[in-house]
């Protein structure tokens, strides 16, 4: 089955990683297309990323020390400069 790459700068790139490895074009690009696959696959979700974020911002509060939210406070947040 054949695969035509068109653009010269990809060209390029596949012919220096095979000349690199010392392997042929094909198997370079193969071996590129296998690796990138896998680290696009290893990469963590959306969620997961939300998920551990979450985690995070849980793990640094702590309502004991935090400051009370009385009328001071919440008006000092709508004060203008």
């Amino acid at each position: 089955m054949p695969f035509h790459i068109r653009n010269r700068e990809t060209d390029a790139l596949a012919r220096k990683l095979a000349a690199a490895k010392g392997v042929g074009l094909t198997e370079a690009v193969h071996e590129a297309l296998a690796n990138e696959l896998a680290r696009e696959r290893a990469k963590p979700s959306l969620v997961e990323t939300g998920v551990a974020f979450l985690h995070r911002l849980k793990a640094r509060g702590d309502p004991r020390s935090a400051m009370p939210a009385d009328k001071v406070f919440i008006d000092s947040l709508y004060e203008r400069e």
